[in-house]
């Protein structure tokens, strides 16, 4: 027999119940007692996480035991999840582990389960999350030491704070968590349909919009027009990309996960790094234009936002392609049996803290940088027209504002509202406005090539409307 530590892998399944503390080592996350069969057992670990056994569950034990006693043991034990080694095939479940504590609770020598009255484990909730689902571990059937989390025989429930995993059955159990929003089959099926639309259109109108830019590079050439070709160009890599990586998953069912997905991944991330980059350098020719209109001359301009541009989401991804946190991502989707999942090739969701540190950092954290950074930009503009148009001639420009927006970038800041009470409208008006951002940037191309002719009505309108027709025509 061997010593229990809960850093040790052999007090894994049966060898639980073997496991004997040491004398003058108390262990604080291990726990057995005997208790009689015809009672309910109750237990509280150190953890905070309560279990709650039901007298059918311990007949039901020991019916399978030939001890004659009225008494059953109960070995309990918290156990770290870095113990639990994912297979390479992973089945609907991913996400962290909550507080990275697994509850290994048996009762008896030999296991229970298919039991009429479930067995209760409420996990303390530290993550202060909504998104939940109770698992089991479950081996693989190779037994290799492998295996994966599944919420079969499970049901998952959000009293007071806590997680209560109510299960027909007596295994290791844990919570898992995403930060992604689970959604149920519908609305995740009616989001799909309009990501693929949408970054279908903007791919062709994307392709549209560079080839009526370059065009208009050859008539005359600005800075301004380069910029933007430089963010259509990084839109139409962004929405390629994505469609490419969802028709690569499906194509390739469940072997989608190898070195093409790896590299869809990387090519996506890379991508939208390259829009977000793309749009701040939108802000900050603005604002040298609109700010500091008679100091705007930089040796190289160009040259200098295209490393910018291009350089930084390039290091960013080689950095992150050498972490090897690029994979197959999973976006779960509630009410299904067992649950199920839709995945793309992108930021894997089978790397533990890695990938979530990565997801946090260079997109969620880069975009909240640009989106703060462009609305600042986007408000001094408005305060600029209104001061030099008045309040009536304000309103008739709301087109432009609109643009400005868009080519901002404005719209992506919807993805801080798909969490909390309001998350699912949040999910809709985000994937609407910038799965088809390369639809509205062409419109508004269109409406501003249209405009290339101002009216001079004064010298205050004539000037600014130099300014924006130097940035924007």
């Amino acid at each position: 027999m061997h010593p229990c530590n809960p850093e040790n892998q052999w007090c894994y399944e049966d060898r639980i119940t073997i496991c004997i503390p040491r004398a003058r080592m108390p262990i604080p996350n291990f726990y057995r007692w005997s208790v009689n069969s015809s009672n309910k057992a109750e237990e509280r670990t150190n953890s905070g996480h309560r279990v709650h056994i039901p007298a059918h569950a311990l007949q039901r034990s020991k019916r399978n035991d030939s001890n004659s006693t009225d008494y059953v043991h109960i070995t309990m034990a918290v156990l770290n999840s870095s113990l639990f080694k994912l297979g390479p095939v992973r089945g609907s479940r991913s996400g962290e582990v909550l507080g990275q504590s697994v509850l290994a609770v048996r009762v008896g020598d030999h296991g229970v389960r298919n039991l009429d009255q479930p067995v209760r484990i409420a996990f303390r909730n530290t993550n202060a999350t909504e998104r939940g689902t109770c698992v089991f571990w479950k081996d693989s059937e190779n037994k290799n030491g492998e295996g994966d989390w599944s919420s079969e025989g499970c049901i998952t429930a959000l009293i007071h704070g806590e997680f209560v995993c109510s299960c027909n059955h007596l295994s290791f159990f844990a919570v898992l968590v995403n930060s992604q929003l689970s959604l149920d089959p519908v609305n995740a099926a009616n989001l799909g349909y309009i990501s693929y639309i949408g970054s279908s259109f903007s791919v062709v109108f994307t392709t549209v919009t560079l080839v009526m830019y370059t065009c208009l590079r050859k008539r005359h050439f600005e800075q301004s027009i380069s910029i933007h070709v430089q963010l259509t160009g990084a839109l139409l890599f962004l929405h390629l990309s994505y469609l490419l990586s969802e028709w690569w998953v499906w194509h390739k069912a469940d072997g989608a996960e190898g070195h093409v997905c790896l590299a869809f991944g990387l090519i996506l991330h890379w991508a939208l790094l390259s829009t977000f980059t793309w749009l701040a350098i939108e802000g900050f020719h603005l604002y040298m234009l609109l700010v500091r209109v008679f100091n705007i001359y930089v040796r190289k301009y160009l040259l200098k936002l295209s490393l910018v541009g291009w350089g930084i989401p390039t290091a960013t991804v080689m950095a992150c392609c050498f972490s090897g946190v690029y994979g197959i991502h999973s976006f779960y989707m509630t009410g299904a049996n067992n649950g199920s999942s839709t995945d793309i090739c992108w930021i894997s969701s089978a790397t533990d803290s890695s990938g979530v540190v990565v997801s946090y950092i260079t997109v969620s954290g880069y975009l909240g940088l640009v989106f703060l950074f462009n609305t600042a930009i986007l408000g001094v503009v408005v305060v600029k027209l209104w001061g030099q148009r008045g309040k009536g001639r304000m309103w008739k420009d709301w087109a432009t504002v609109l643009g400005l927006s868009c080519v901002l970038g404005v719209p992506w800041g919807l993805a801080f509202c798909t969490y909390g009470p309001l998350s699912l409208p949040g999910l809709y008006l985000f994937s609407i406005f910038n799965c088809f951002q390369g639809v509205f940037l062409f419109l508004w191309f269109l409406a501003l090539s249209r405009k290339g002719r101002p009216e001079h009505s004064s010298v205050k309108d004539s000037s600014s409307q130099k300014m924006m027709e130097t940035n924007f025509n």
